[in-house]
């Protein structure tokens, strides 16, 4: 991946894949079920993907909407399945009734996942205290991202949390790129890019015609465009 600011899509199948690529995606989170809020695909599904596509894949290790970590031996399971068939990169995120990290959960996946890149997903939007959040995670291994709108409500709410985390970025626990997702709109792009944000997520923003229909590559190009402006 080159130096540019990164542009992650969404994608269901191979077909959205191809068109993700196709209109400038620097990188896929590969899910399923959307009505639940993206849950970990099938290992077949994974694999017409990375056979359709050459750029990076990170798949989603979620069994349940919500996030707790809900059957951990199923879902280790799993990641080893998608170990096993190739998949190297992934994205994870669990908290405890609390809203602490589920060190538990996270630490049982990261002996499968051994050493593969990895992001922790918008649990942390949901956390009881973001920065000892982070500072609990600060230690894992392949951690290089975290999926934020900066608030649960969305990246209109979060945008000063943003700020201010990209502005630490060379503290303990911020170290981590952030990417920046959650009712992300391009008009939100000016002021991200100028807080020093550099990579961004969408998924309906790829589907102008809701997510019963395949991403458009030219709606994914028109985001790369304005990222790249």
């Amino acid at each position: 991946m080159s130096n540019r600011a990164v542009l992650e899509v969404i994608a269901l199948d191979e077909a959205d894949a191809v068109a993700a690529q196709a209109g400038g995606a620097d990188r896929l989170e590969l899910v399923t079920d959307m009505a639940a809020d993206g849950l970990t695909p099938s290992t077949a599904g994974f694999s017409a993907i990375r056979a359709a596509v050459d750029i990076p894949l990170r798949v989603m290790l979620r069994l349940t909407d919500g996030f707790a970590a809900g059957d951990i031996e199923a879902l280790v399971a799993r990641a080893s399945e998608l170990r096993a068939a190739g998949a190297d990169e992934f994205v994870l995120g669990f908290l405890t009734p609390d809203g602490d990290a589920d060190l538990v959960a996270v630490e049982r996946l990261m002996a499968v996942l051994d050493g593969c890149r990895w992001t922790f997903h918008r649990a942390i939007d949901r956390a009881a205290d973001r920065d000892a959040l982070r500072k609990q995670l600060a230690d894992l291994p392949g951690l290089d991202t975290y999926l934020t709108a900066g608030a649960a409500t969305g990246v209109d709410d979060g945008l000063p949390v943003l700020a201010a985390e990209a502005a630490r970025a060379d503290e303990p626990g911020y170290e981590p790129r952030i990417l920046v997702g959650g009712g992300l709109r391009l008009d939100h792009l000016p002021a991200l890019r100028s807080a020093g944000l550099t990579a961004f997520h969408i998924g309906g923003a790829a589907r102008p015609q809701g997510w019963t229909a395949p991403v458009s590559a030219d709606a994914v190009r028109t985001w790369r465009e304005a990222i790249d402006a």
